[in-house]
């Protein structure tokens, strides 16, 4: 009997020598699958957050939203706004934030790219829905998208972000429909540009620097229920439904961290946290509630 344990010994130190320190790549292995499958114990929680408002006071907002997480997950939380939509892809992409919210165009980036999956929204009034709006100043002789179209040679036109959902992916389908809009280069407007963001586009309308603009409904009456701009605008189009921006985690989380994430979000009432987010609470959401935009992306860039 003897015998036959030192042979096993002698077998299985011949075994491991022949794998060439096979046990360290085991190991590697392992962690990488436990990587992969979200069993990962995260010691912080980093947060990256698309500018859907100024970045100044989106900051400020996130401070509290952070010191909320922190109180109900137990754990170090870091919430930073991005400078563009894109920013926020990037990071989740490398690994640098293991949640994010995202606009929904800029989600179907980061799920393809990064495998992200959506885990929450905010509701408006109680419905998960927001539209793209193309806004105009109250003076304007505007009245309809035909009237933007008929005269759109004489017209400036605002987008927001380039990535943005409602300010820029369905209102260029919507021009492109009406034959008036390829891209930046390629249109039939006086001019275009994008301003980066749906409460400049606002401010640019208001102060007559450009004829029009497509924005975010919800963050659009947010800014005029909060005074941040006044009553002189028209809404000349509006789109189909749209299901409102997604928080995202990546593959790192847990299952077990996301269900308190969820929590969390539910529990949120500070005004400012929801101000911030054009938000009357938040609820929960699954990829699946984005795949419209996802076809909407094919159908932009021709597919």
């Amino acid at each position: 009997m003897k015998k036959l344990w030192v042979f096993m010994i002698i077998a299985l130190f011949a075994l491991l020598a022949a794998c060439g320190g096979g046990n360290e790549e085991v190991e590697e292995q392992v962690e990488e699958t436990e990587e992969q499958t979200g069993s990962v114990e995260l010691e912080k929680l980093v947060v990256g957050v698309i500018p859907s408002l100024n970045q100044g006071n989106m900051q400020t907002a996130m401070d509290k939203l952070s010191q909320h997480f922190e109180t109900e997950l137990g754990m170090p939380v870091e919430i930073t706004v991005y400078p563009d939509y894109q920013a926020v892809v990037q990071a989740m992409t490398y690994d640098e934030v293991n949640m994010a919210y995202f606009g929904p165009s800029t989600y179907i980036d980061a799920n393809e790219q990064s495998g992200a999956r959506a885990i929450m929204t905010q509701l408006i009034d109680g419905e998960p829905f927001y539209y793209s709006y193309i806004i105009t100043h109250k003076d304007s002789a505007l009245t309809s998208i035909e009237d933007l179209v008929s005269q759109s040679k004489d017209l400036t036109f605002a987008f927001g972000d380039p990535s943005s959902t409602s300010g820029s992916l369905i209102p260029s389908i919507e021009l492109k429909n009406q034959g008036v809009f390829t891209n930046q280069n390629e249109h039939q407007f006086k001019n275009i540009l994008y301003t980066g963001g749906h409460d400049a586009t606002a401010l640019a309308v208001e102060n007559k620097q450009v004829d029009a603009g497509a924005i975010d409904s919800a963050i659009f009456n947010t800014l005029k229920e909060n005074g941040k701009v006044g009553d002189n605008f028209k809404v000349i189009w509006q789109s189909d439904k749209l299901f409102q921006y997604p928080w995202a985690v990546s593959k790192v989380v847990s299952d077990d961290l996301v269900t308190k994430i969820q929590d969390a979000f539910l529990k949120v009432e500070d005004q400012e946290i929801l101000d911030a987010f054009a938000a009357t609470g938040f609820t929960k959401a699954t990829d699946a509630d984005y795949e419209a935009i996802r076809q909407a992306k094919k159908e932009a860039a021709g597919k």
